[in-house]
């Protein structure tokens, strides 16, 4: 019987911090906690601390995966590491999680920096590494503090995203039918501008100017060192895109969207996903809509949900799930899964 990969436990993290919709009305003025929560879907999100970052937040995500007893860290043979807000340019956060997790030194490990897309792309790694013999057990984290580009100040962005991590464990098992799969996988290098950080990397360097903040469209303020999105733009290109991608992999799963037991998309924003569950014509009982108390984590959000709807009894043993990540790049990624 050939091997295939599969989920096998997912647990994750958010930071103690908290950002409630009262807290941003006070600060911003502008909108009552109950309109933030309209437009986005969010009435809380975790915020990391000054000297808290994405390696922290993946750490105690997949310290608690090892409490659960689904596995220990001499189990794990590769670690995928997946975030836009590394520790450091260099060296790989992967190779600082390694050591602090105890995980084997032959072991494999690195970073890769795919954003909203980053869960599915890892579990296509992942996949990869396990079918192909590489490795009998792979440790996908997603971690993230997208709150550390924000602009105080910016409402567009910071009522939006939230900081947080999973751990995913993906293993090998005897199967006659995949259980990760099909995949689609997209990009679009022309939405760069669209959702950037201009000024963090080798492109252009940091000068006085460009940590200079100053009011930008609609009374939003931040500086070239500040996240930007584009959010017109990223929409258009969301309900463009993945109802397309959606269509793709039935086509390739070769079996009718009935058959789906649970759709879980990247969470966005409540706004974006009702729009798409509207447009593809999916059923509301089997589209999950969960961020009110984390926000939009990145690439952190798919794995959250499923874990949430793992522990609310809406998926068990045999579901079908369908996954979607889409947004910063573009860049996005679809794959069915059934649950172990």
């Amino acid at each position: 019987m050939p091997t295939h990969a599969a989920i096998k436990a997912i647990a994750s993290y958010l930071p103690q911090t908290k950002l409630s919709n009262q807290d941003l009305a006070a600060q911003l003025g502008t909108w009552t906690a109950e309109e933030i929560r309209d437009k986005t879907g969010v009435c809380s999100r975790g915020i990391a601390g000054p000297d808290e970052c994405a390696s922290d937040l993946g750490v105690a995500a997949a310290q608690r995966l090892f409490e659960s007893g689904a596995c220990q860290p001499a189990d794990i043979d590769f670690l995928l590491f997946c975030t836009q807000s590394p520790d450091y340019a260099l060296p790989a956060t992967a190779c600082l999680v390694q050591r602090r997790l105890g995980l084997r030194t032959d072991s494999g490990a690195i970073d890769f920096n795919q954003g909203c897309s980053g869960f599915v792309y890892g579990l296509a790694v992942a996949k990869g590494l396990i079918e192909a013999g590489t490795s009998r057990s792979v440790l996908l984290i997603t971690a993230e503090t997208y709150s550390k580009w924000i602009h105080p100040r910016d409402r567009s962005v910071r009522t939006i995203f939230g900081d947080g991590a999973a751990a995913t464990l993906i293993v090998g098992v005897q199967d006659e039918q995949e259980l990760i799969g099909p995949l689609v996988l997209g990009t679009d290098g022309a939405g760069e501008k669209n959702l950037i950080v201009p000024v963090s990397g080798a492109r252009r360097h940091r000068t006085p100017e460009t940590g200079v903040a100053s009011e930008r469209e609609s009374g939003n303020w931040r500086s070239d060192e500040n996240l930007y999105m584009n959010g017109p733009e990223i929409l258009t290109f969301t309900l463009r895109t993945v109802p397309k991608a959606v269509r793709a992999l039935l086509e390739r799963w070769q079996r009718p969207v009935e058959d789906v037991d649970l759709f879980v998309f990247h969470q966005a924003s409540r706004f974006m996903l009702e729009r798409l569950r509207d447009k593809m014509g999916l059923p509301a009982q089997k589209f999950w809509i969960d961020l009110e108390q984390c926000g939009n984590t990145v690439s952190a959000t798919i794995p959250i949900a499923l874990e949430a709807a793992l522990a609310q009894g809406r998926v068990a043993s045999g579901s079908r799930v369908m996954l979607v990540g889409f947004g910063v790049g573009y860049s996005w990624a679809a794959a069915m899964m059934r649950c172990l």
